[in-house]
């Protein structure tokens, strides 16, 4: 596997690190991963022997998190989104796969709905649409966790850090189901039977979605990448490489 190169953008005010792996052959395809909140593209990291033989890989910390700046201004998936389409600009690649986890799926489906012509498939695991698609046990203690540190932010700088991340799971997204119906590339949901996300929630996402499969992993939870990577990373290549078959 070759070494990884390292960088970063600026973009809008911050400054986004990324990774990118090489292409393993002439015209490989670009497979773009996208972590979810408060982690950074190190949640990947069973995934990338799997995939790397196979695409060039872009990896990136989405902005105020990880090693990516820009925590002080507001945090939304448009302006992710935003800093997306910048990378994918600079590295100069029209269309990618992209695979999103939780947060970054929501990212995932924001980019692919404000531009849809840089996009060749969706692989979504754990996303959501709206905040009341996680599980409401998630839901409530995600609200007081925020609640907490936003009483604390005035004097720590941490507790606004988290704060802000906080507050993109309790008040967003809002992407409305009927939205999806223009999303026309290929498209594969895939959640753990224990996920966070309601089951219900993600199966409206698949049958929204025109040419979307349904995939739940026996016995995992919300951090299937992470604890079955195997089993994942099989679901995934299967998918992408009927994709070109």
């Amino acid at each position: 596997m070759s070494s990884p190169d390292r960088s970063t953008l600026s973009c809008r005010g911050a400054e986004i690190f990324y990774v990118t792996y090489p292409a393993p052959f002439a015209g490989a395809p670009d497979l773009v991963l996208l972590h979810g909140n408060g982690e950074d593209h190190t949640y990947f990291s069973q995934q990338i022997a799997a995939l790397s033989p196979h695409f060039r890989l872009v990896l990136m910390d989405t902005r105020g998190q990880g090693r990516s700046s820009g925590i002080e201004g507001p945090l939304d998936f448009s302006t992710f989104a935003g800093d997306l389409l910048c990378l994918l600009d600079h590295l100069h690649i029209r269309r990618a796969h992209l695979l999103g986890f939780s947060d970054g799926g929501n990212l995932a489906l924001t980019f692919a709905l404000q531009y849809p012509q840089r996009v060749r498939s969706l692989i979504l695991n754990g996303a959501n649409l709206y905040p009341s698609g996680m599980c409401l046990p998630v839901l409530l203690s995600t609200a007081a966790e925020y609640a907490a540190a936003l009483l604390l932010s005035p004097f720590w700088v941490k507790a606004r850090h988290r704060a802000s991340l906080l507050g993109l799971m309790v008040h967003h997204p809002h992407i409305a189901p009927r939205a999806l119906s223009s999303l026309t590339v290929p498209a594969l949901v895939l959640v753990g039977q224990h996920d966070m996300i309601r089951h219900r929630h993600s199966r409206l996402i698949a049958s929204s979605l025109p040419n979307a499969r349904f995939v739940c992993m026996p016995g995992a939870d919300h951090f299937c990448a992470a604890k079955q990577p195997d089993a994942f990373n099989r679901i995934v290549l299967d998918f992408l490489q009927h994709l070109s078959a």
